[in-house]
């Protein structure tokens, strides 16, 4: 078994490839536009795993936007993504300084969730050891869901 990819349906291509990309950190990998179908679908990896894949695909993120416009509710109702990252602190300032909601603050150096601009709950995990708390994470509260 290999694990290929999740999709996410999405509402604004534009802000969700800011948020993943610009933000995030992912690459966009391939891009499908269907005319019949009237969808486009985008690609993203991380960089890591983009790198390490040579023989096997690199596990993927699949956005999916419908041209006809729909209304997607529930965001929640699959999970979330998690991503693994080099310094969850200076995510987080990026997330924050882009008006990004840090839903669950990483107070513990390891830990953080935040929303897409479609609702999607991502989990973004120090890469090895936690990081030794700091302000103003340690002291922020939890928003909203995640």
């Amino acid at each position: 078994m290999q694990y290929l990819h999740t999709m996410v349906r999405i509402n604004d291509l534009d802000a969700s490839l800011h948020f993943y990309c610009d933000l995030l950190g992912l690459s966009e990998v391939r891009r499908k536009d269907s005319e019949k179908g009237r969808f486009t679908l985008v690609f993203l990896a991380a960089p890591a795993d983009e790198a390490r894949s040579t023989e096997r695909q690199a596990p993927e993120l699949e956005l999916t936007y419908n041209w006809d416009p729909e209304t997607y509710d529930g965001g929640r109702n699959f999970g979330h993504l998690a991503y693994r990252v080099d310094d969850i602190y200076a995510l987080c300032e990026r997330f924050q300084a882009a008006g990004v909601t840090i839903n669950r603050p990483p107070r513990d150096g390891h830990m953080a969730f935040v929303r897409s601009p479609d609702g999607i709950s991502v989990e973004l995990l120090q890469a090895g050891e936690p990081q030794a708390p700091k302000e103003p994470w340690a002291s922020m509260e939890n928003t909203g869901s995640w």
